[in-house]
């Protein structure tokens, strides 16, 4: 065990900091060994099988090339839950456990009807039908393979979710019932801060989730929005998850259209990265 955990900090220490391959280490034992952080230690003069030590090299090979670890691995931890990710769905982000946090911490009904707008892996509707277990969550996404993702990690988690094929940007070509919470975490990403990004994020996660053009990087905020002022109830909430350089203009959308309550709030690292208002 000891031997294994230094191979693996001298293989990964030219690629990543310390704090992350800690972190790694720490997935790879469970992954491969089905070992807490208590049991790597206590284990910690354990001999590994050749099988064991073989997935642990190959599992470092792929972390070298900045492969995500929880494509690697096939599960990523959210708010409470194991869920399934794979190259097709974003991997999820503590900013959005925050974004979900907010949404359970706000007073809305037990049994709120909620809607979920591109839902990836699941994790908001999961994490939210887990957590307000009498709500009604619907979630609609433009990728059928992030919808495949989502459905299994329903029934992984035991989660009642519906889950729908649907292009929010055509959403008058279909019929919609009416919401009490509308939450969306959309793409946002223009696609001049491209090369401010991690090659992990931009080599093996879905440009189909992540970008919008420079012309028009609000795109998906303001028909959201529009759709929302037509399908929320009165005094319903929208929640979005936002461009953290893209605050303030968020806000003046959002006003322009006639909400109210609009609060925008900062995430754990100070940046504006939620933003909550009313119809």
């Amino acid at each position: 065990m000891q031997k294994t955990i230094q191979y693996i900090r001298a293989e990964l220490a030219p690629f990543y900091p310390e704090t992350e391959i800690s972190g790694f280490i720490q997935m790879i034992m469970n992954s491969v060994l089905g070992l807490s952080y208590t049991q790597m230690i206590l284990e910690k003069d354990r001999v590994l099988e050749s099988s064991e030590t073989d997935q642990i090299k190959a599992i470092v090979e792929r972390l070298k090339t900045h492969e995500p670890i929880q494509y690697i691995l096939g599960v990523a931890e959210f708010y409470g839950l194991e869920l399934n990710v794979q190259p097709g769905v974003l991997i999820p982000r503590t900013e959005t456990e925050e974004l979900v946090d907010w949404i359970c911490k706000t007073k809305i009904p037990a049994s709120a009807k909620i809607l979920d707008i591109g839902t990836g892996s699941g994790c908001i509707s999961l994490a939210l039908k887990n957590e307000l277990p009498a709500a009604a969550v619907m979630t609609v996404d433009v990728s059928e393979k992030a919808l495949s993702i989502a459905t299994e990690n329903a029934k992984k988690n035991g989660l009642d979710v519906s889950f729908e094929h649907t292009d929010i940007l055509k959403w008058h070509e279909r019929s919609w019932p009416q919401f009490d919470v509308i939450v969306s975490n959309p793409p946002y990403v223009m696609e001049c801060e491209k090369k401010q990004m991690e090659a992990n994020v931009l080599e093996y996660e879905p440009g189909l989730a992540l970008f919008v053009s420079d012309t028009d990087p609000l795109i998906f905020y303001r028909t959201i929005a529009q759709f929302a002022l037509k399908q929320l109830n009165e005094n319903g909430y929208l929640f979005f998850e936002i461009n953290e350089n893209l605050g303030d203009e968020m806000v003046a959308l959002v006003k322009q259209l006639g909400f109210k309550s609009i609060e925008l709030r900062r995430d754990l690292n100070g940046k504006n990265r939620m933003l909550r208002c009313q119809k």
